[in-house]
């Protein structure tokens, strides 16, 4: 995940050229790196986030503004679940937390919980203020709740820092990641596609602690360790009463941490481009309305490939931009990643089509083309309300 030092320079450079002169980088969060490690052969992505381009703004300056972000009504709904999953001192999430992770093992009672005041001036002085209250927490072997603590990793040479809802240190020195989100968990299951994000989400959580356990380790003589499944706290059924569940993420923490390794190497990514390639939007005055040229910018998009599905829609700011040039090229890629994978040799939709319709040019032998004829003759027959027999020439 870290560049060498003799490195460090160039690419700094190289990314500041990318943003533009005097822009700063955008910092990144556990949501964009989670993001990150879901569409992992998106050039595209790596190489805006891994030099702190506002996707958003350039979305914005491109046409294709970003439509997804949670409401006001949803912000506040998960932070008065929160709010109540933290109550009286946390005493219900470590109760979930025993519950969960370590059966059989009694809640503490109050007194017996540490919860470390992580408050300190700037995001560096937070993270710092964190992994002193991680060390001193594991040296005590006791129960410790932080709350909202701010953890500090390395992304593309630049640091980037991320705030999970909380981390609870047990006796035996093991650190749990806490997501606390206000879908709900009916009958002891969730939304999948949700779960897989905060799963994702969590993973990022668990990279950035494991940096900060192997220095607890050295400083204290005790050993700390991040467990490997993370508590996820949602609302029970139709109710606000927490639940919770346990996720394994070590499958999201080694994706992930493949794909922080890949933003190392934007230099590479960015090596290919075009000279003078930027993705600067030149801002007016007031600082808000861009004044380089859409078609500028476009050409600048387009000069990095993208791996667009439509699951981007809810992850990605370029999203709706990626889908109409996935679209103009015909790409099957923008039915889903499922049937990209299905049509094998066949990358277009006019291709597929035209095997599924006969065209002498497809290989009748192919696995792909034959599903597809097969589902063409279904498809006449059901709007012909006549059955194919079996063996029939269905393409004729």
């Amino acid at each position: 995940m870290n560049v060498s030092r003799e490195s460090r320079p160039s690419l700094r450079k190289q990314l500041t050229e990318l943003r533009g002169p005097g822009v700063r980088p955008r910092s990144l969060d556990a949501r964009a790196l989670a993001a990150l490690a879901a569409n992992p052969g998106c050039r595209r992505r790596a190489l805006l986030d891994g030099a702190g381009v506002d996707k958003g703004a350039l979305a914005r300056a491109l046409g294709s503004p970003a439509a997804y972000g949670q409401s006001q009504f949803a912000l506040a709904r998960g932070n008065s679940f929160e709010a109540r999953v933290k109550a009286d001192g946390g005493l219900e999430l470590l109760r979930l937390v025993c519950e969960r992770l370590a059966p059989g093992t009694a809640a503490p009672e109050d007194g017996a919980v540490a919860r470390p005041d992580l408050s300190a001036a700037g995001p560096e002085g937070r993270a710092a203020r964190t992994a002193l209250a991680l060390r001193e927490a594991t040296a005590a072997g006791g129960w410790a709740l932080l709350d909202h603590p701010l953890l500090a990793m390395e992304v593309a040479g630049s640091p980037a820092y991320v705030e999970p809802d909380a981390v609870v240190v047990h006796p035996d020195g093991s650190w749990t990641v806490v997501e606390i989100k206000s879908f709900p968990m009916i009958d002891g299951t969730a939304d999948a596609a949700k779960v897989g994000a905060a799963a994702r989400q969590a993973a990022v959580y668990v990279l950035a602690l494991e940096a900060v356990a192997e220095h607890t380790a050295a400083h204290t003589g005790r050993p700390a360790r991040v467990r490997d499944r993370a508590l996820l706290v949602c609302p029970k059924d139709f109710s606000n009463l927490p639940t919770a569940a346990a996720v394994d993420v070590r499958k999201q923490r080694a994706t992930t941490r493949r794909q922080l390794a890949r933003l190392t190497r934007v230099e590479e990514i960015a090596a290919a481009l075009p000279p003078g390639t930027t993705f600067d939007l030149r801002l007016a005055d007031d600082g808000q309305t861009p004044t380089r040229p859409a078609g500028e910018l476009a050409k600048a998009v387009d000069a990095v490939t993208a791996a667009y599905a439509p699951e981007c829609l809810a992850a990605c700011e370029l999203a709706f931009h990626c889908r109409r040039r996935s679209r103009q090229d015909g790409a099957v890629e923008s039915l889903g990643r499922g049937l990209r994978g299905e049509l094998g040799g066949l990358r277009t939709i006019e291709e597929a089509l035209a095997a599924a319709g006969g065209a002498p040019g497809a290989d009748p032998d192919d696995p792909a083309v034959q599903a597809l004829r097969t589902a063409a003759a279904l498809r006449a027959a059901a709007l012909s309300g006549h059955a194919p027999r079996q063996g029939e020439d269905t393409c004729r």
